[in-house]
C-alpha cells in the first residue's frame, strides 16, 4: 500500500502511536485498527504476562491490521535494558547503557542489541525505543542517568552505534533518543519543560556527537526530546515542536532521511504547555513523522481529529503528511515486509528459544564484567567470612520512565548469602531511612561489617546521613551504589563503595561474586566521581 491509495484520514492514522490498557485488545483500539486509522501501538508493563501472552496480543493486533486491508502496525516498547525495560520475565534482560559502557567494550552493547532485537521480534514486537544518546554530565540529571551510556560524547556515540547496529541487524527499528540530548538537564521532562541554554559550539561538541554518529550509522529512528534549546529556537519551543531543529538541523544540516518520533505527546512538558492535541499538529509543522501518545483515549482521538483538521482547514498541507506517510511506509516496508523475514539475521527466532541459556550467559558475562570497584582503600574486599548486616534501601520508581519493580526475587543479602556469607539483611523503604537511622545504627554496632545498598543517595540526604552516622562509629562499612554512581560524591567519607548501576537480579548476583572474591571486578565508571578513586572513562 501506498500513500496516494490511502484516504486522508488512513494517511494521517499511519502517523500515530498509541499505548492501551490490558493484555487483549480493548474494542478502542480495534476500531481503530479496522478503520485503518492507527499505524502503530506502544507496550508498557501494563500489557505484559508472559512471552506467549505477548506473542498472542502481537500476532492478534496484526491479523486485525491485515483483515482491514492496512500495513502492518509497528508494535513497539521501551526495552533500554538494565531500570527501563517493560518486559522482565521469561527474556534475556541485559544490564542497562552505562553498565554496558563500564565493560569498556562495545560488542557488549551489539549483543545486548541483537539478542534482545531477535527475543523482540519472536514475540511480535517490531520497533525498540532504545537506544539513549543522551551525554549524561550532569550529575543531577534525574531521568537519564545510567539509561545513559556515560559523559564522554565519543564514548556515547560507540556503543550506541553498536547497540543500534545489533538491534537492525536482528530485523528491529531502533531508535536514537532524546534529539538534541536530555542529557545535561536538571528537570525530567515527565513533569517539566526543561532548557539546555549552552551555545551552538558546546551543543555541538557535546550533544549532537552521538545523534550525527547514529545518522551516519543508518539509524531507523529519532525520537525528539521535550527539551527547550534557546540557542536553535528562540521561541521558547521544545524539540519536539521546533522546525529549526527538527527541519533546520536535523534534516537539513545533518543530512538525516529516517523517521522522526516525538517522545510522549502525555508528558507534562508538552500536554501543560501547549496540550496533547495542539502539541501533535505543531510537531507534524516542525518535521516529526511519528506521534506518540502513550496512555489517554481522549486525548489520542482528540489528536487525531485535530490533525483532521488542521489538514482540512489548510493549516497543515496535504503534501506534508504524504511526505511522513511515505517516510513510516519505507520504512514499514524495509521491516516489516515478508522478504525481510525471511533467511539471515533478521529470520524469527522460535519463542522457546527466548531467554535461552546461551542468550543468559552472555547477559551474565556483561553484568560481571560492568561491576565496578571505586575505592576499597581500607581493603575491606573481597569480604571477610564473617556475619554481616546488609542494609538494602528499597528501590523505587524515580521517574515515569521506570515502572514499579521489587528486588525481592534477588535482594544484594540474598545473592551474598548465595556466595556463602553468613547474612542478615533489612529491607529498608526509603520514605523510613530518617525514622529509622538511630535504631539501624545501634542495630549495625553489632556486627563486624555493614553493607549499605544505596539506590540514588545523591538525591536523597538521608541515605548519606545512614552511612556516615554508621561511619562515626568507626564500623567497617561498604556501599553499594546500586543505581546511581554519583551517590559516592554524596559520601565522601567512604573507604569501599562499588557501582551495580542496577538493582536487577542479575546485578546483584554479579555484585555478591565480585564481593566474595570470586570474580575480579573490571568495570570502570562511564561518569567523573570527584571523591572517587576511578576516575570514570574507559579503558
Amino acid at each position: 500500500m501506498n500513500s496516494e491509495s490511502m484516504s486522508l484520514k488512513q494517511q494521517i492514522g499511519q502517523l500515530l502511536m498509541f499505548g492501551f490498557q490490558g493484555y487483549e485488545v480493548p474494542p478502542s483500539l480495534q476500531s481503530m485498527i479496522e478503520k485503518q486509522e492507527l499505524g502503530g501501538v506502544i507496550y508498557f508493563a501494563r500489557n505484559v504476562q508472559t512471552v506467549e501472552q505477548v506473542a498472542r496480543l502481537s500476532g492478534q493486533l496484526q491479523q486485525l491490521a491485515s483483515e482491514a486491508g492496512a500495513p502492518p502496525l509497528w508494535i513497539s516498547v521501551d526495552q533500554e535494558g538494565g531500570m527501563v525495560a517493560r518486559l522482565t520475565e521469561g527474556v534475556t534482560l541485559f544490564p542497562g547503557q552505562m553498565a554496558l559502557a563500564a565493560t569498556g567494550d562495545p560488542q557488549s552493547a551489539y549483543d545486548a542489541g541483537y539478542i534482545t532485537g531477535s527475543e523482540l521480534k519472536a514475540l511480535g514486537i517490531n520497533f525498540n525505543f532504545a537506544p539513549v544518546l543522551d551525554v549524561n554530565n550532569n550529575p543531577a540529571n534525574p531521568v537519564i542517568g545510567v539509561r545513559s551510556f556515560g559523559e564522554r560524547p565519543e564514548q556515547v556515540a560507540r556503543f550506541g552505534v553498536s547497540l543500534i547496529q545489533g538491534l537492525q541487524d536482528a530485523g528491529i527499528a531502533a531508535t536514537a533518543k532524546h534529539f538534541p540530548g536530555h542529557g545535561d538537564t536538571d528537570t525530567d521532562s515527565h513533569l517539566g519543560l526543561p532548557t539546555i541554554s549552552h551555545a551552538r559550539e558546546r551543543i555541538e561538541s557535546v550533544e549532537l556527537v552521538p545523534f550525527r554518529a547514529a545518522v551516519a550509522g543508518g539509524v531507523d529512528v529519532i525520537m525528539s526530546s521535550h527539551i527547550v534549546f534557546p540557542e536553535y529556537e528562540p521561541n521558547g519551543l521544545p524539540a519536539t515542536l521546533s522546525r529549526a531543529l527538527l527541519t533546520d538541523l536535523l534534516r537539513h544540516e545533518i543530512g538525516y532521511e529516517g523517521v522522526i518520533v516525538t517522545d510522549c505527546m502525555e508528558m507534562d512538558a508538552i500536554a501543560k504547555h501547549f496540550g496533547t492535541a495542539e502539541a501533535a499538529v505543531m510537531a507534524l509543522e516542525a518535521g516529526a513523522d511519528l506521534i506518540l501518545v502513550s496512555h489517554t483515549l481522549e486525548l489520542q482521538q482528540a489528536a487525531f481529529q485535530a490533525i483532521v483538521q488542521a489538514v482540512e482547514t489548510g493549516r497543515l498541507s496535504a503534501e506534508r503528511i504524504r511526505e511522513s506517510v511515505d517516510r513510516v511506509l519505507a520504512l514499514k516496508a524495509k521491516r516489516l515486509s515478508p522478504v525481510a523475514k525471511e533467511g539471515g539475521p533478521a529470520s524469527v527466532l522460535p519463542i522457546r528459544q527466548v531467554g535461552c541459556a546461551e542468550y543468559q550467559q552472555k547477559a551474565r558475562k556483561w553484568s560481571e564484567a560492568s561491576i565496578t570497584v571505586v575505592k576499597d582503600s581500607q581493603g575491606l574486599l573481597p569480604l571477610a567470612e564473617l556475619s554481616t548486616l546488609v542494609l538494602s534501601l528499597s528501590p523505587e520508581v524515580s521517574t515515569i520512565a521506570d515502572e514499579s519493580y521489587s528486588s525481592e526475587e534477588m535482594t544484594l543479602g540474598r545473592a551474598l548469602r548465595e556466595q556463602g556469607l553468613k547474612v542478615v539483611e533489612e529491607q529498608i523503604r526509603l520514605a523510613d531511612v530518617s525514622r529509622l537511622t538511630a535504631e539501624l545504627e545501634a542495630r549495625a554496632e553489632g556486627f563486624p561489617q555493614v553493607i549499605v545498598a544505596t539506590y540514588n543517595a545523591c538525591f536523597d540526604p538521608a541515605q548519606a546521613e545512614l552511612v556516615r552516622s554508621l561511619l562515626r562509629k568507626e564500623l567497617k562499612v561498604i556501599v553499594v551504589a546500586t543505581r546511581n554512581p554519583y551517590d559516592v560524591q554524596s559520601i565522601p567519607e567512604l573507604s569501599t563503595c562499588l557501582l551495580t548501576y542496577e538493582t536487577r537480579p542479575l546485578a546483584m548476583a554479579s555484585a555478591a561474586r565480585v564481593m566474595t572474591g570470586k570474580l575480579r571486578a573490571n568495570g570502570r565508571c562511564p561518569v567523573t566521581l570527584e571523591h572517587g578513586g576511578n576516575e570514570g572513562g574507559e579503558r
